[in-house]
């Protein structure tokens, strides 16, 4: 009889590892998508990228570090900053941090509770409730019956891991620390990005000032030959109040300049976590052609943005959901068991006779619920769904996105050529057009017309090498930047506990 019962015991536990092996839901598969085999917009289909081409298709793609390609040490030492001190940066650092701390509460329900409750508990009752044939354990005295109690239990419960809701909760929390990750990336990027951008704005704003301050210069001896020309007898004031007007026109657009300036570097000292009070760029006027730019094909594009490795793990992410909801179908076993000593008295606390003990399991199955289970699997089957369409949203953004940056790009320097050549015509005609004054052919009109119209090109060309160059900077982070899909951790890294000094309470 008794080997029977071992027999009994053996396959118990044999059926129950049996059942904890066994993981409900459906089995997830990454999404398959059709990249077409060129960029629309790429110059590799065009004769006419005065100015700009993409990189050689054998180059390597970007990697790290990838506003180093612009070869500007200051905007380097900036991104350096950016990625140490940005507050965003920060904030979805933590976030992931949290996510990381989710696993490994998920993982605490693989393994039993352990409680210990010690009980200590002294009790008097008087003398008309206690009585002098009383049989329970204590002091009975003339004033009443006192008595001592005391229990050290130890208790266990364990509610085994039958259908996988533990497994899938598990693995829903690993899928969402990789995309807490991969947002972390998307948004490092993205304010990376975001500092190039106004790196490259303050530059053009300096060009832009220099522009204006040559040509304020400029129109102060046109109005010092106008009124000489008036004094003499030779013209009339209404061209020395033309000459003035535009002086004073072009004087007030140079200031306000300083407006668009300021705000890109109180912008820039934000993102690195400085005050704009204690931040300065110094006056740098520059305007140059972004460099060549490995584009790849648009195949890579899949596995070089972080958003789009986001959408993915958002799907696998729903699609555990759907397993945790469906073993909601199925019994929950809770096994516990109890032990310890209790006693009246502390010499006999811990005495064999004192012990106890009580092992002992329940099932439960929810067997009427209204369609709960049911409506609960169809919430997460539709939130799968809109995760799938969100990743093919997602996908199809970022081919957008790279088409526009490359065409913006590659348009934009055509339109930075003529307007160079817009520029450079402009220039000799208000030399010839200021000949022609002087001698008395043309009146002062004219010359103001040539005026604005050369000033009105000027500005135009720097705007355009401004729009071109963060183009492509826009272009490098449609690109995805220098990450790739390898950097996303794997389920064993986001589940490792993480170092301490990451676990600090920071001031």
């Amino acid at each position: 009889m008794q080997k029977r019962n071992s027999h009994f015991q053996y396959g118990f536990v044999a059926a129950l590892i049996g059942l904890a092996s066994c993981t409900v839901g459906p089995k997830y598969h990454p999404p398959v998508t059709q990249a077409p085999p060129l960029y629309k917009e790429s110059p590799a289909r065009f004769k006419e990228t005065e100015g700009w081409t993409a990189a050689n298709p054998q180059d390597a793609m970007l990697r790290g570090k990838w506003w180093e390609i612009f070869k500007e040490p200051e905007l380097n030492a900036l991104e350096e900053k950016l990625n140490i001190d940005n507050q965003n940066i920060k904030q979805f650092f933590e976030n992931f941090m949290e996510a990381r701390a989710l696993i490994r509460e998920a993982r605490a329900q693989y393994y039993p509770t352990v409680t210990f409750t010690p009980i200590w508990n002294r009790s008097f009752s008087p003398p008309s409730l206690s009585g002098a044939a009383s049989g329970t354990n204590g002091v009975v005295t003339a004033n009443g019956h006192a008595a001592t109690f005391m229990s050290l239990p130890l208790d266990i419960s364990w509610a085994p891991d039958l259908w996988g809701r533990v497994r899938n909760l598990v693995r829903q929390n690993q899928y969402a620390a990789q995309l807490s990750a991969a947002d972390l990336e998307n948004e490092r990027l993205t304010e990376q990005a975001s500092l190039a951008e106004f790196y490259f704005e303050i530059r053009g704003q300096d060009e832009l000032q220099r522009v204006l301050n040559q040509t304020v210069e400029a129109d102060k001896k046109s109005l010092e030959l106008a009124r000489a020309r008036y004094e003499t007898g030779v013209d009339t004031m209404i061209s020395v109040v033309q000459a003035q007007n535009t002086l004073e026109s072009v004087y007030a657009t140079a200031i306000n300049v300083g407006l668009a300036r300021a705000q890109f570097e109180h912008a820039i000292a934000v993102l690195i976590g400085v005050p704009p009070s204690l931040f300065s760029i110094p006056i740098k006027p520059m305007t140059t052609a972004p460099p060549p730019i490995p584009i790849g094909v648009p195949s890579q594009l899949l596995e070089r943005r972080p958003d789009i490795a986001a959408a993915e793990r958002s799907m696998a992410e729903a699609n555990a959901q759907i397993g945790i909801a469906k073993a909601a179908y199925f019994p929950t076993l809770t096994l516990t068991a109890t032990g310890g000593v209790e006693s009246s008295a502390f010499d006999t606390l811990i005495a064999w006779s004192s012990r106890f003990w009580a092992i002992g399991g329940t099932l439960s199955e929810t067997v009427f619920e209204g369609g709960l289970r049911r409506a609960t699997v169809n919430q997460f089957v539709a939130a799968y769904n809109a995760a799938l369409a969100g990743y093919r949203q997602t996908v199809l953004t970022g081919f957008q996105q790279v088409e526009d940056s490359l065409a913006g790009v590659r348009i934009l320097s055509r339109q930075v050529a003529a307007l160079k050549g817009a520029v450079d015509s402009a220039g000799t005609a208000l030399k010839l057009e200021l000949g022609r004054y002087e001698t008395g052919i043309d009146p002062y009109v004219d010359v103001v017309i040539a005026q604005t119209t050369l000033l009105s090109n000027q500005q135009a060309l720097v705007t355009t090498q401004v729009s071109e160059m963060t183009a492509a900077v826009q272009l490098i982070m449609a690109l995805g930047g220098g990450w790739d899909r390898s950097q996303v951790p794997t389920p064993e890294q986001v589940a490792k506990k993480p170092a301490k000094a990451e676990t600090k309470i920071q001031h």
